[in-house]
């Protein structure tokens, strides 16, 4: 496969968390921003996105009741 050099400017945290994500990957730079426009090409990533959606709406009152519950607590230790 032959490969094309890209020059792309961004900020130094969105660099930085890059270099950390691919490094975690086990990727280079180069790999792990090719796997990010893969997976963005494909669809994968919206995929993942409305399932992330569904998955919370379907699920909302268990958040709620955990964080209501969480405060109250909280309300009861500053008491």
């Amino acid at each position: 496969m032959a490969e094309t050099q890209l020059g792309a400017r961004v900020d130094q945290d969105v660099a930085e968390l890059a270099k950390k994500r691919a490094a975690d990957l086990g990727l280079s730079i180069g790999d792990y921003l090719a796997r990010l426009v893969q997976d963005d090409a494909s669809g994968v990533r919206a995929r993942a996105v409305d399932a992330a959606a569904r998955f919370l709406a379907e699920h909302q009152d268990v958040f709620d009741e955990t964080e209501d519950a969480r405060e109250t607590r909280r309300g009861e230790r500053a008491a």
